[in-house]
């Protein structure tokens, strides 16, 4: 049997697509990648030509532009960036983001180069996608991912910018970019903002809670993160400040740190951005079996880090009553099904991750348009609601505090506006695949409600377009 994690995504979508009537070819036009190019290359560096060999793929682009992340890793191969551009157009078509799906990746480790020196192959890597149209504001609109972030966004978009000079709207060739640099605040937190608001729409439903074999709501529940990048760093961040999550133990490669009282997710980030570990870090209990912690009891359980981290191998170990997917791809399809047997209530990648290409979305229309967010409107906020507090004060005779009078009359910020934008797209889209989970006895678990609600809404369109005759009602 074919374990690899394309496969693994593969058979979800199967799953999903057998709950429908799709027309016949339909299912297999979505499902199969669109085309991947590979592209090897040369870059002098360190007084010599050194040769790296990358890839992107373009899943679906029954909308555009195609949409996704690029990764920097030493393991990257081919069948991941299909993976995962599959899951990017599930993804968009879940949140109601009109994009398709795409994934790029470098096999590279990052680290092993000065700044310098990958900026150069950055370079060298933007210019052989975009000469074949695997970069572009209007076809193809890469993205951070693991081991990238704004920097190298920059780099890219000024790479598209030199070989483009005359397309005006050359900054929106990809997203993720500093915010001096055609980015969008809010953009570097926006994954793990969006789990957080995920998973308060989940809280905010009791008998979903009850399903998991939990009650009440987010506060004191006892979470472990796997991975403590930038996805698993905001997310326990945000729950453990603002929602009382006690993060009680966070995994990464080299172990785990663990408090029963709950880590000061701050006091570690300072730690490990001062050149500290996970074991050195004084405010927790260090083992250097992370993957005994995993397996841990507690109420949620984020994998914030890689595909294929709960297989057959561990997942019948695995105690935590919600597992809420941070990660693209944390959980195997075998593992998926040892899990729902035992109860375990899953909130599926394909959902709870999007908050990232939602805001993408956001910073991609805000390039577009030239024009901030709130830029037109802001002081008309202001000055209405100056006027409503005049009014009030004129009826009732009685003045207004001064710091409630400074709240109603600040008007929102570009920030305001994504987080407002991101929550409103989270918790329609949860509500929406709640409904097919509860109304649809087909239907058994999120994921396949969420992967539903992608395929309809795909199979929707090639109905309504008639260069694609399929004319069968899905349900």
């Amino acid at each position: 049997m074919n374990n690899t994690f394309l496969a693994s995504v593969n058979r979800m979508f199967d799953r999903a697509a057998n709950t429908l009537h799709l027309p016949p070819g339909l299912a297999a036009q979505i499902k199969l990648c669109n085309s991947v190019y590979q592209a090897r290359f040369e870059v002098f560096i360190r007084g010599e030509y050194h040769v790296f060999t990358g890839w992107r793929a373009t899943h679906s682009n029954h909308r555009l532009p195609a949409k996704g992340g690029i990764r920097f890793a030493s393991v990257v191969d081919q069948d991941e960036i299909e993976a995962l551009a599959a899951l990017m157009t599930y993804k968009c078509a879940v949140m109601d983001v009109p994009f398709g799906g795409a994934k790029g990746g470098l096999c590279i480790d990052p680290k092993a180069y000065t700044e310098e020196e990958l900026q150069k192959i950055t370079r060298r890597f933007a210019k052989e996608l975009s000469t074949k149209g695997f970069i572009s504001p209007s076809q193809n609109v890469p993205a951070p991912d693991v081991g990238t972030g704004p920097r190298e966004m920059a780099w890219i978009a000024d790479a598209f910018q030199e070989a483009y000079p005359h397309d005006i709207n050359a900054i929106a060739c990809v997203t993720g970019k500093p915010e001096n640099h055609g980015g969008i605040v809010g953009r570097l937190e926006a994954t793990g903002r969006g789990i957080q608001y995920g998973l308060r729409e989940l809280f905010q439903h009791p008998e979903d809670v009850k399903k998991a074999g939990l009650t009440g709501g987010l506060e004191g529940k006892r979470a472990i993160i796997q991975g403590f990048g930038n996805v698993g760093y905001h997310c326990a961040r945000f729950l453990s400040e603002e929602d009382g999550v006690k993060v009680i133990a966070v995994i990464e490669r080299e172990g785990a740190t663990t408090n029963t009282k709950g880590l000061d997710i701050g006091a570690l980030k300072s730690h490990k951005d001062g050149g500290g570990t996970l074991a050195t870090f004084p405010g927790g209990s260090f083992t250097i079996d992370g993957d005994k912690v995993l397996e841990a009891e507690c109420d949620i359980l984020i994998p914030a880090a890689l595909e294929n981290q709960i297989t057959v191998h561990n997942a019948d170990r695995i105690q935590a009553a919600l597992i809420a997917e941070a990660a693209n791809g944390p959980i195997t399809f075998e593992a998926d099904g040892i899990l729902a047997a035992k109860g375990k209530l899953i909130v599926p990648d394909i959902y709870l991750n999007a908050g990232g290409v939602t805001v993408s979305y956001f910073e991609w229309i805000k390039n577009l348009s030239h024009i901030r967010f709130g830029r037109m409107d802001r002081r008309l906020d202001e000055m209405r609601a100056h006027r409503i507090i005049e009014l009030v004060e004129s009826m009732t005779g009685k003045t207004v505090p001064p710091a409630l009078k400074h709240k109603v009359n600040i008007g929102a910020h570009e920030l305001d506006l994504i987080r407002s934008g991101l929550e409103d797209t989270m918790s329609s889209a949860y509500r929406n695949i709640r409904e097919l989970w509860l109304s649809r006895d087909a239907i058994s678990d999120l994921r396949t409600a969420a992967y539903v609600t992608a395929l309809e809404k795909i199979a929707n369109y090639y109905l309504n377009t008639q260069a694609h005759p399929y004319s069968q009602d899905i349900r």
